[in-house]
């Protein structure tokens, strides 16, 4: 295991795609431990064989629809109805329209794109940092993977056996608590208009009209998670049901759609696919690795010093999570490192739901930060800006976010109320 670690590193270190220094390193860790490799392909096979996972193809999907389909515009219309005219308008605005794409996408990566496209070169306009602009667009990124439908959790559904629809109901609290410390960090930085206003106008007889627009994107998520409670379809099903639905919104509602639009979308969610199926693979087989070599029982026997006390011992694991999410993607960290806690916190007597939302948001912040954080780049890239202004500007948000973890671990109904409430 010390041979796949160095390698795993090193590939790391030197650029090598997450995929292959996986792959790689546990192709490595098979033979320092004299096995077969041939057990490589059978692994990567396995890794991608569970019918959970079939729900993701469907929800990013459904998100490139709604994306190309013209809503993010409707919807940073609609949030800029409530925030217009206060100092910090747009920054409220920014963050708003993170919480209802969130409901969409799924996914932080195409929150950073969709929105910074839109609100990274167009606050500056307004009077903000560009800097700002962009951290604002990040940090509220992460409401993506929180608030259902939710990528992230379709993964860890499938790594846990945990059922999808209660991650979906457990991350709607969480994902609100997210926005809501990221509006009191604006309310605070825009104290004494030290924020521009918001220069966001809208006539009268548009209000109706973006409302409605509003309502219908919002039904996407309603549609999923109401469907499955009331046993109408399944999860994965209610992938299938997203597409239909956000499909005849997009074309015949709203009539934003066309068929070179379609077919974009579904090349960008085929391509966006193939990249989770492949990193859940090739994680599979350092997963494996780690299993033959006793890593479980080292976990285990680290955590029996915590026995009496799983507050402390989900502190701890907090911070080794946040540290992890730095290098390592969220889907591949799930894969690698959650098997071998459920066995813990089961004897802990952890609540699943809150066991999950403590291990998805800190993985998830890892995103928005240095050395490998793709939110950060991508922003980077939008803004043309270099990365540690950026961070610097994030970093009162990233430590209100952290601290909405914090208040996760302390308070375990959080995670959990919802779930039990509609279960």
């Amino acid at each position: 295991m010390i041979a796949m670690s160095i390698a795993f590193v090193i590939m790391l270190i030197i650029g090598v795609p997450i995929v292959f220094s996986l792959g790689i390193a546990g192709a490595i860790g098979l033979w320092s431990l004299d096995l077969n490799l041939i057990s490589v392909p059978t692994r990567l096979f396995t890794g991608m064989d569970n019918f959970v996972l079939l729900a993701a193809p469907f929800y990013i999907f459904a998100g490139e629809i709604m994306n190309r389909g013209g809503i993010t515009t409707r919807l940073i219309r609609l949030a800029g109805l409530v925030t217009r005219g206060v100092p910090g308008g747009t920054a409220y605005t920014n963050v708003s329209s993170s919480v209802l794409f969130a409901g969409i996408s799924g996914a932080a990566v195409a929150d950073t794109a969709a929105l910074g496209q839109i609100f990274i070169k167009g606050m500056p306009e307004e009077g903000y940092d560009k800097n700002y602009a962009a951290a604002v667009t990040i940090a509220s990124s992460v409401i993506g993977p929180i608030v259902p439908p939710s990528v992230i959790m379709i993964i860890y559904a499938a790594v846990t056996r945990q059922s999808v629809i209660d991650l979906f109901i457990a991350g709607i609290v969480p994902g609100l608590m997210l926005a809501g410390v990221m509006w009191l960090v604006i309310w605070w930085q825009a104290r004494g208009e030290r924020l521009p206003r918001s220069s966001y106008k809208v006539e009268r007889h548009e209000i109706a009209i973006l409302v409605r627009d509003g309502l219908l994107v919002m039904g996407l998520p309603i549609l999923i998670v109401g469907g499955t409670l009331l046993g109408v379809f399944t999860a994965t099903e209610a992938g299938g049901v997203a597409v239909v639905y956000a499909l005849l919104i997009s074309w015949f509602v709203f009539g934003s759609m066309d068929l070179a639009s379609l077919w974009d979308a579904l090349k960008r969610s085929a391509r966006v696919t193939a990249t989770i199926y492949l990193i859940i693979a090739a994680a599979t087989v350092v997963s494996y690795v780690l299993t033959i070599g006793g890593i479980g029982s080292w976990v285990q026997g680290f955590a029996l010093q915590f026995a009496d006390n799983p507050t402390l011992f989900l502190m701890v694991l907090v911070g080794v999570l946040l540290l992890i999410g730095t290098f390592l993607e969220p889907g591949a960290a799930i894969v690698l490192i959650v098997p071998m806690l459920m066995p813990v916190t089961a004897a802990m007597d952890i609540d699943p739901m809150q066991f999950a939302m403590i291990v998805i948001l800190p993985l998830t912040l890892g995103l928005i930060t240095p050395p490998v954080g793709v939110c950060l780049f991508v922003a980077c890239r939008i803004a043309e800006s270099p990365v540690f202004p950026i961070f610097r500007a994030v970093l009162p948000f990233l430590l209100a976010e952290i601290g909405v973890v914090i208040m996760l671990v302390l308070m375990p109904g959080l995670s959990s109320f919802l779930p039990t409430l509609l279960r």
